[in-house]
């Protein structure tokens, strides 16, 4: 389980290999990045210039208590708070930056599907099918977001598990969403994919992870997406290989 789950992470620095082979591709995945990151980042910012206000409207019964509970109480909502709104800013970042750059990503994740050899889609699974899938995750980042936010709220365990938890969440949904393309390429239906991944979930949630952990450092999101996108290339191929082991759909990455 462990090694599996490196070998994911290990997939992410092999998308960080890429821009030694195919600089000029991978140098264009950083603009849909760069434009998307600063929205979020903007949100965020306002988010928590507003938050004690916001908090403070919410809590006027706090206001009888002592001093000290009050302003305990009042950053532990606020805390829970912004974290959830990381967490739910790092799933729209990719769920929009792929949607929005599709035509850029395309062009790395054929890049990738090429150099890996066997049967290439012609084309991608297109503008329109990126932003349904972009909805549907925005949806499950809000859920993921709920969740951890309500397991913040548990005496003394919360405040260390739900940190844990929303890097673990938002990790297995960038995975998901990031390894989508190369199946909905092949007209491969959710179902199947679930089936396809089925023995590949330990290293979709390292590589999920390690993305996610590289997109809370101060502009990683922005650099390591076109790195991001390589890798789950990688990592869905991988899965289709190991499936289908006489498709000759090409040889299966090494785990690094």
């Amino acid at each position: 389980m462990l090694s599996r789950f490196l070998s994911g992470a290990a997939l992410l620095l092999r998308g960080f290999g890429f821009w030694g082979r195919r600089p000029g591709v991978m140098l264009l995945g950083l603009i849909p990045a760069a434009i998307v990151f600063a929205i979020v980042l903007a949100a965020l910012v306002a988010l928590g210039i507003q938050l004690p206000a916001i908090v403070e409207w919410a809590t006027p019964f706090a206001e009888r208590w002592d001093a000290f509970w009050t302003v305990s109480l009042r950053i532990a909502i606020a805390a829970v708070t912004f974290a959830g709104a990381v967490l739910l800013a790092a799933v729209t970042f990719t769920a929009v930056t792929l949607a929005v750059g599709d035509p850029f990503y395309e062009r790395i994740w054929r890049a990738v599907e090429i150099e890996l050899g066997g049967d290439v889609p012609d084309r991608g699974a297109g503008f329109w099918r990126a932003a349904a899938d972009a909805a549907a995750l925005i949806a499950l980042g809000v859920v993921a977001a709920l969740v951890v936010g309500l397991i913040g709220f548990v005496p003394v365990v919360g405040a260390f598990v739900a940190p844990v938890l929303g890097v673990v969440l938002s990790g297995w949904l960038l995975a998901r969403e990031l390894t989508a393309r190369a199946f909905e390429a092949r007209g491969i239906t959710s179902a199947d994919r679930k089936a396809v991944l089925r023995g590949q979930r330990a290293r979709m949630l390292g590589f999920g992870v390690a993305t996610q952990l590289c997109f809370m450092v101060p502009l990683g999101a922005v650099i390591a997406m076109p790195a991001a996108v390589a890798g789950s290339t990688m990592l869905a191929r991988a899965a289709l290989d190991a499936s289908h082991p006489q498709a000759g759909s090409g040889p299966t990455p090494p785990s690094a």
